[in-house]
């Protein structure tokens, strides 16, 4: 039993939760020597949805993001979000690829890599925990936490025992829809302490409204590490509000080691801040309210506002609740997947297409017919066969890693755009996202080269040497 450790989401969960990823580094920057001083064990500030983000909306490179943010924090480790063998995109890469990427991820300033995969087939996040191991960084593998009647504690200690065989430093209990319960995660934790060495971390969100007491009943039960945001961006569909949260442990063995006058600073500025995404439009007012219904549908915050997104495009706004109810039938049709990316999506828009249509698995994703054929790894339960039959038909099922169907891929692909390449990074930021890199290297081509015209000499039209 002792001090529990924070890991502060404010750079990269908590925006991407509350205002679409869309935090720019310059409004990281001014906050950046004070948020190092906090205390806190890592600071979430890369991975997810930020490297699409950057580069689809913010014109921003990822890369440089992430080793101006590696000099600014000269004391605190810098934690990422990584999908297995989907790194930071939709698919599956190659091993080439997926190592590469970590490689360069550590070498630019990452210490810690979360590596979770949607199915939690461990087949599927073996290269990413051996390559980040290799460079020297610390693996973290998380469990997609879901509940469903196939998923309970003996299943996610057993997952848990395989991860730390397969070498994690640390296991982290991923409650990306808010559903893990306080007692629950009390008799999780603790069948987990018997059963592995490595330090615990718990990420919840708030979105169901319980994930403070289930934060306290895991840290009692033994948990070291928990996920935190600060209050400007915390709660809602966000992690709990990191100073509320300390405040809490006041006059207990797991008060952490933190400096509350420096994080109330902290917050004076992120509110600052929040309120200029609020005129901007960036933070809809809705995504701070409690959700309960995503303790029925299991309904993840970032998948809710989807749903309204693909309902409004079709005029079928009124079908909202339909859609809801629709979901936990979907999923329990394939296999019970957890909801999060790219399940979520998967699962979101076959429920959608069922109800829109009025016939169920009419119309099917081809995200969704490629995980049935087995392409995105291990079902919990297989696929219910007279569903299986309406999505494929009689195409076989492959049973192996998806990604042994992969040829190296580095190569290629460096040279398919040779004539943008500045750096190495390049090569990934293209294998992640083909058309979005592309686009950004155009525009940084034409940033670079624009003349600035205060150099410009009136009288002569000559540059100065």
């Amino acid at each position: 039993m002792g001090k529990v450790k924070i890991t502060e989401t404010i750079l990269r969960d908590a925006h991407q939760s509350l205002i679409a990823t869309r935090m720019k580094t310059e409004d990281m920057l001014p906050i950046a020597e004070k948020l190092d001083r906090v205390g806190f064990h890592s600071l979430e500030v890369w991975g997810g949805a930020t490297f699409d983000s950057c580069l689809r909306f913010l014109n921003e490179d990822p890369w440089e993001r992430l080793r101006v943010l590696r000099k600014a924090f000269k004391n605190t480790k810098l934690q990422m979000l990584l999908r297995g063998q989907n790194l930071l995109g939709y698919k599956h890469y190659a091993d080439d690829v997926v190592e590469e990427f970590v490689k360069k991820s550590i070498e630019n300033g990452i210490d810690i890599i979360r590596i979770f995969d949607a199915l939690n087939d461990p087949r599927n996040i073996k290269t990413s925990i051996e390559a980040t191991k290799k460079y020297g960084g610390h693996a973290q593998a998380a469990i997609s936490y879901t509940t469903s009647p196939v998923h309970n504690n003996d299943y996610y200690i057993k997952l848990a025992v395989e991860m730390e065989k397969m070498g994690a430093d640390s296991i982290c209990i991923k409650d990306m829809s808010g559903i893990l319960m306080p007692y629950e995660a009390e008799k999780l934790v603790r069948g987990l302490k018997k059963k592995i060495s490595v330090p615990i971390q718990i990420h919840s969100h708030f979105t169901s409204g319980i994930a403070n007491q289930t934060y306290m009943k895991a840290i009692e039960a033994g948990a070291d590490i928990i996920d935190t945001a600060m209050s400007p961006l915390g709660m809602g569909t966000s992690q709990p509000a990191t100073e509320s949260m300390i405040a809490s442990l006041q006059g207990s063995p797991y008060y952490p080691d933190i400096d509350m006058n420096l994080l109330l600073e902290i917050t004076d500025y992120f509110s600052k801040l929040r309120d200029k995404y609020m005129k901007e439009g960036l933070l809809n007012p809705k995504v701070l309210n409690v959700d309960v219904r995503t303790l029925k549908y299991q309904v993840p915050g970032g998948m809710l506002s989807n749903l309204v997104s693909q309902l409004s495009s079709q005029g079928a706004l009124d079908k909202f609740e339909e859609v809801l109810k629709e979901v936990p039938r979907v999923r329990e049709d394939l296999g019970y997947p957890p909801l999060v990316t790219p399940m979520s999506q998967m699962v979101g828009t076959t429920a959608v297409f069922n109800v829109i249509l009025g016939e169920r698995y009419k119309m099917i994703p081809n995200e969704a017919k490629n995980y049935v054929k087995g392409l995105y790894g291990k079902t919990t339960v297989p696929v219910k066969e007279e569903i299986k039959k309406k999505i494929i038909g009689d195409e076989e099922v492959f049973t192996g890693r998806p990604a042994d169907l992969l040829q190296p891929e580095l190569g290629k692909l460096r040279e398919e755009i040779s004539e943008y390449i500045e750096q190495d990074e390049d090569v990934l930021s293209y294998a992640l996202f083909p058309q979005v890199a592309v686009d950004f290297f155009k525009y940084r081509q034409a940033e670079k080269y624009k003349i600035d015209t205060n150099l410009v000499d009136e009288e002569s039209k000559t540059y100065p040497i």
